[in-house]
């Protein structure tokens, strides 16, 4: 192998690290804060990474997709099912 294709081979090894293979995403049409207990995700108080967001009280989450590990503790946490796991 040359060095050429050995540098491509390990920027195609890093970028694979770094991207993550599922992802949550929240939709958006399901998600009714003002139905959680005082308006607080309970997606959010379940996310053990704290990687799903919520600004204040009857604020809709966000998750930052570049963080998200898609475990998936939030998923089963939201009684809306607004929330699932993607595979990217």
């Amino acid at each position: 192998m040359n060095g050429a294709s050995r540098i491509i081979d390990s920027y195609n090894t890093d970028k694979e690290e770094l991207m993550p293979s599922k992802m949550a995403l929240v939709d958006y049409k399901k998600c009714y804060p003002e139905k959680c207990d005082s308006g607080v995700c309970a997606a959010v108080l379940a996310c053990s990474h704290k990687l799903i967001k919520q600004e204040a009280s009857y604020e809709i989450p966000m998750v930052d997709p570049s963080l998200c590990q898609g475990c998936g503790d939030y998923v089963q946490a939201c009684p809306l099912k607004a929330i699932k796991i993607v595979r990217i």
